[in-house]
């Protein structure tokens, strides 16, 4: 397969990359790093990069961004920080890279435990998170060519823990072995229209 992995070289992107590019023809691109530079926030920078690389059998989209920060000193445009990067940044993938897929491709995106079970700091990526699992269940009733789509749903990942584990309390970190299975299941699978949740 011919496979476009957004957030390639990320925490989680590099191991999904690592493993897929074993057996498939694998095409990292990134804001910063990766074979390929994309604004995943920007219509235009995925219409350019679908456009140059041509058609896919699979997507996979391991990118976005949301504001962590207290309630009450997020503003509306911290709010929108997520909602162009994280949410419309996925949904746009979707939007403008099902007209690149070859028949029966797969679209895979990523959210986070977060939808599921918030902790403080995370109103703009919780709901974020949430949009998305709403957006992956409505849009599967309407793609057609037999294109699939699901969303890989991670609690906190080990190596995230240095980073994130203090707002964590009590969560069991995730081996990144055990998340890679979401994504294989999504992409090597049959999954279609699902939220694939590992949270424990």
């Amino acid at each position: 397969m011919k496979i476009l992995i957004f957030g390639g070289s990320g925490t989680i992107g590099r191991v999904v990359s690592r493993y897929f590019s074993k057996k498939h023809n694998v095409i990292t691109a990134g804001r910063k790093s990766g074979e390929e530079v994309v604004d995943i926030a920007s219509s235009e920078s995925i219409e350019m990069l679908f456009k140059k690389i041509g058609p896919l059998d699979a997507i996979i989209c391991a990118a976005g961004e949301a504001k962590w920060a207290p309630f009450n000193d997020l503003s509306e445009d911290d709010y929108y920080i997520g909602i162009r990067s994280k949410l419309m940044g996925q949904v746009n993938l979707v939007r403008i890279g099902k007209n690149y897929l070859n028949p029966n491709g797969s679209i895979t995106l990523t959210t986070g435990i977060l939808a599921d079970d918030p902790v403080i700091m995370t109103a703009s990526a919780a709901m974020v998170n949430g949009a998305i699992h709403s957006f992956v269940k409505a849009v599967v009733l309407e793609l057609d060519n037999g294109i699939r789509i699901n969303a890989v749903s991670s609690g906190l990942v080990e190596e995230a823990l240095d980073k994130y584990g203090d707002y964590f309390p009590g969560h069991n970190p995730i081996p990144m072995d055990k998340m890679l299975m979401g994504y294989i299941r999504s992409v090597e699978g049959k999954a279609n229209g699902e939220i694939i949740r590992i949270y424990d």
